[in-house]
């Protein structure tokens, strides 16, 4: 394995006004970073790369997704996975996706505590990603969100192209706002606003909180979730923690996209977003170093290097 080697004190801790003490990091490495993969990874390496997540201090990885096989088969293994992850205990919450209430109970039945429904901001997209209407998919959702609330399980609910989409171009402000409170009324715990085609901006973003906030959505219950494609990603992270944001989606190494959005490039690095909470001063629990040797191993299980900067530098890949 390549070494990681990261210079003490560095980057150096200069606080920022405005932002908050601690963020908590949602890891979708092992679901959102491996769905897309041409070739499908082992399930007892998808279990090793969950494990050295949480080694590296993240106390939320999302694991798998309970979909049909045909239309995810990197992730038809969830049944296969979820019970190689039962030794982490409850100090590390592993959500899963669940689409449909199917997916739900096949869910439950493994004991997973944690789930999150996929919705879409657009009709373009729900579309392409559903079958079904925006509306249709709200429907469809509601019994699941409901299901799960009963089972004693907390729900997140994803909202994909909140800040443009590959077939309609701009998504208005208000037409965000108003899908994503929808999904709050239907129950869910926590709302991920989703950069899906990484278009947004730090001004969008404000935009788009500040209309959130105007329908009484709780900044507490957001998140948010960028991709790279312009290199905004981490720009636009900051711009959400100085409106209140504390916890924000991200992926080891950079991996990852969506098969149903061509244009759709890599997360948010977690390893990007670590070394900039670091040099601000604000807490995450996570070990940097560890977590870039887990991406650089993760990097040599797919056979390619990992497209985050901050993994390239501190392992001294060119």
């Amino acid at each position: 394995m390549t070494a990681v080697e990261r210079t003490p004190g560095l980057p150096m801790s200069v606080p920022l006004d405005g932002l908050p003490q601690r963020v908590r990091i949602h890891e979708v490495g092992a679901r959102d970073g491996l769905q897309n993969e041409k070739a499908t990874v082992p399930t007892e390496v998808k279990a090793e790369f969950v494990h050295r997540l949480a080694d590296a201090g993240l106390t939320t990885v999302e694991a798998t997704s309970f979909v049909r096989p045909e239309w995810v088969p990197q992730l038809a293994d969830a049944e296969q996975l979820m019970p190689l992850l039962d030794d982490l205990g409850d100090g590390v919450l592993l959500p899963v996706l669940v689409p449909n209430r199917r997916g739900l109970e096949r869910a439950l039945a493994l004991g997973v505590r944690e789930v999150a429904v996929f919705g879409s901001a657009t009709e373009s997209f729900a579309k392409a990603n559903l079958n079904r209407t925006v509306e249709e998919s709200l429907e469809m959702f509601a019994p699941v969100v409901t299901a799960a609330k009963e089972a004693g399980a907390r729900v997140r609910g994803y909202l994909s192209m909140c800040f443009g989409d590959p077939w309609e171009g701009a998504v208005p402000v208000p037409q965000v706002a108003a899908v994503a409170r929808r999904l709050y009324d239907l129950g869910c715990d926590e709302l991920s606003l989703g950069d899906t085609i990484g278009v947004a901006t730090p001004g969008h973003v404000v935009a788009l909180l500040d209309a959130l906030a105007g329908l009484d959505v709780p900044v507490e219950r957001l998140a948010v979730h960028f991709h790279d494609t312009y290199g905004q990603a981490l720009s636009n992270t900051l711009a959400a923690l100085r409106h209140g944001v504390t916890v924000v989606d991200a992926s080891a190494g950079g991996l990852g996209g969506c098969p149903y959005a061509k244009s759709a490039t890599g997360n948010l690095a977690t390893e990007d977003l670590v070394w900039m909470l670091d040099g601000l001063g604000v807490e995450t629990g996570v070990d940097l170093s560890r977590l870039t040797a887990t991406s650089v191993w993760m990097a040599e299980q797919l056979g390619r290097p990992s497209p985050s900067r901050t993994v390239r530098a501190l392992s001294h890949q060119e």
